[in-house]
Order: C-alpha cells, then structure tokens, then sequence
C-alpha cells in the first residue's frame, strides 16, 4: 500500500491524498485505526485543555 499527498503545498487549504492498494478491506482498516487515533487525540487535547482553564 502507498500513501500520497498529491498538493503537499503546507500553505494551501486543498491538500488531498490518496491510498492505494491491493485489498480495499485492509485500506478500510488502516483508515479506521487512523480514524481512531485521531479522535483520541481529540479527547487528550480537550482533557488538557479542561485541566489547564481550571
């Protein structure tokens, strides 16, 4: 499998990307881990977030 971004420009709104791979089903799955992780990053900045303004 291989990720790209394919406009790695930092200073643009439009930045996409693209996965490709042999097995659609393990893409979905490597998405959803990404998926998961995001949002737990998510729940730790808003903990932190909650300690720091109390």
């Amino acid at each position: 499998m291989s990720f790209s971004f394919t406009n790695p420009e930092p200073d643009r709104d439009d930045q996409s990307f693209s996965f490709t791979g042999s097995d659609p089903a393990d893409i979905d799955r490597q998405l959803q881990t990404i998926t998961d992780m995001a949002h737990e990053i998510l729940r730790l900045v808003a903990n932190v977030r909650s300690q720091i303004n109390t």
